[in-house]
């Protein structure tokens, strides 16, 4: 049945051309591929907004939390614990825990070695803490015991770690396997690409957004969206009283609040 109806389709897509085509043996006509209107516009100008490189996630994002002349795997499960320090918490206190952490001589077994509290007192104030120190002390078990002391090199396994979720595995993908495995979408991302409507129906959860994102958008431009529309996030498209009037889009972007 799928047969006849594909040939179907193919009579009724050259019947104007009075069966010409048909006889031809040519495909089935694309279907135009949906992208959002002025999406490269809006693109060049958020990039122009963040050409300064100055937002929090710029100076203290995960990408500078970790020691970059440890050995490759310490690196690995520093950029790992960062991430899960990350979510719900401002950059700036990320970074400081992160700082405190490392000052201890931050590895798998260092973590191991050390009690509930003692991480506790490290880590506070990021938020949900306690929750962390729980989720660490699992992830980082599971990390000597299966991998050896790195972390996994796919986003299934890393996503099966405790407090690893799907933007955390991304992110640990692109910065400490240098490898693109997917669009890592946080509440900035999430937000903003809801407001400039580069989603075709607007999208509930962050991980909605990164499947209507990755259906459209080319991929060599995975790696950049997060970092790009974070800084953005965190200086002008702000979640309350975003800077309509600072920003460069504010002509064509659907959400601006036009003064």
């Amino acid at each position: 049945p799928r047969r006849s109806r594909r040939r179907k389709s193919v009579a009724i897509a050259y019947e104007s051309a009075q069966g010409d085509g048909a006889e031809q043996g040519t495909s089935e006509p694309q279907k135009p591929r949906w992208e959002p209107r002025d999406w490269r516009q809006q693109l060049e100008r958020i990039r122009e907004m963040r050409r300064s490189r100055d937002a929090p996630v710029d100076e203290m994002g995960v990408q500078k939390c970790y020691d970059s002349t440890a050995p490759p795997q310490v690196m690995r499960y520093q950029v790992l614990l960062s991430l899960m320090l990350s979510s719900q918490t401002k950059d700036q206190v990320t970074s400081a825990a992160m700082l405190r952490l490392r000052q201890r001589g931050l590895t798998v077994d260092s973590i191991l070695q050390m009690d509930d509290a003692t991480l506790g007192q490290i880590i506070y104030p990021v938020g949900f803490w306690r929750n962390k120190v729980k989720y660490i002390k699992q992830t980082t078990a599971i990390l000597k015991q299966k991998y050896g002391g790195d972390i996994p090199r796919t986003v299934e396994e890393l996503v099966q770690l405790p407090g690893v979720g799907p933007k955390m595995a991304h992110l640990a993908m692109n910065i400490a396997w240098d490898s693109v495995s997917g669009i890592a979408v946080d509440t900035h991302v999430h937000r903003i690409t809801n407001r400039l409507k580069w989603v075709k129906k607007e999208t509930r959860h962050p991980e909605e957004t990164r499947v209507a994102l990755e259906d459209w958008l080319p991929r060599e431009l995975w790696r950049e969206i997060n970092w790009l529309l974070v800084g953005f996030g965190q200086q002008t498209c702000l979640p309350v009283n975003p800077r309509c009037t600072e920003c460069l889009n504010q002509d064509i972007c659907p959400a601006a609040k036009r003064h």
